[in-house]
């Protein structure tokens, strides 16, 4: 599964860049929800994720088999999504809180359902996190990098939560400017999957003894951990 699960991001990650060349070579908009930068951005991101999800996981106590399940569902959901929001943009349609067609509106609910099923996918990585035993600064990269995961996928069903009633009423624009003041919140937690392990990884290359490996990575955590609280503190303040 591992070699399928790097195969499988690395596609999604490259079609992100083939849609970062169709914006500059087009020189389309950067902005709102017909843009080309969604397929960019999630094709980009969810290939980081599936690939850091794949590595990362390979450190945790947890059954072959159900890793190889997890993985494959959260593989999965990826392509749906990907997908789903590339075709959107190619045909110059919203891709969420678009109810204007049967079809927008299948897809919006599917879109809608994926984050729901990563969330349960997420939630089962990090129970196995805290149950894992490693070395001390690869175990607190672990626990808080899917527990930061955890958090960004609940930010972004905050923004579905926000972001669909608005829409079912009429009020697209409203959904739009409500959820999107949620992307900061959402886009910083979810790659600590990937940076925090990578640091505790990195550390353990060094010839620095474990107690200040586990100090340094302390100290990352907390910065992190910072920062992510300042996001989602920025958007309280911003939304009263």
């Amino acid at each position: 599964m591992d070699r399928v699960g790097y195969a499988i991001g690395g596609v999604l990650f490259l079609s992100g860049l083939v849609h970062l060349v169709v914006l500059l070579v087009t020189g389309g908009t950067w902005l709102g929800p017909l843009s080309m930068r969604k397929p960019l951005t999630f094709g980009v991101s969810f290939g980081l994720t599936v690939g850091a999800a794949v590595w990362a996981t390979s450190f945790l106590r947890i059954k072959p088999g159900l890793r190889t399940v997890l993985l494959s569902v959260l593989a999965a959901a990826s392509i749906v999504e990907v997908s789903l929001i590339t075709v959107q943009a190619w045909r110059g349609r919203p891709s969420h809180f678009n109810f204007e067609t049967p079809l927008d509106s299948a897809i919006s609910t599917t879109l809608a359902s994926g984050g729901f099923v990563l969330i349960a996918v997420i939630i089962g990585f990090t129970v196995a996190a805290f149950r894992t035993v490693q070395t001390r600064s690869m175990q607190l990269a672990l626990r808080f990098g899917f527990a930061a995961l955890v958090v960004a996928l609940a930010i972004g069903a905050a923004m579905i939560a926000t972001g669909v009633p608005e829409a079912r009423s009429g009020n697209a624009t409203v959904a739009y400017l409500t959820a999107g003041a949620l992307k900061p919140a959402h886009a910083v937690p979810m790659h600590a999957i990937l940076i925090m392990p990578g640091f505790a990884w990195l550390l353990g290359r060094t010839r620095w003894p474990e107690p200040t490996q586990v100090l340094l990575t302390r100290i990352a955590a907390a910065g992190y951990g910072l920062l992510i609280a300042g996001t989602i503190a920025y958007f309280a303040v911003w939304t009263t």
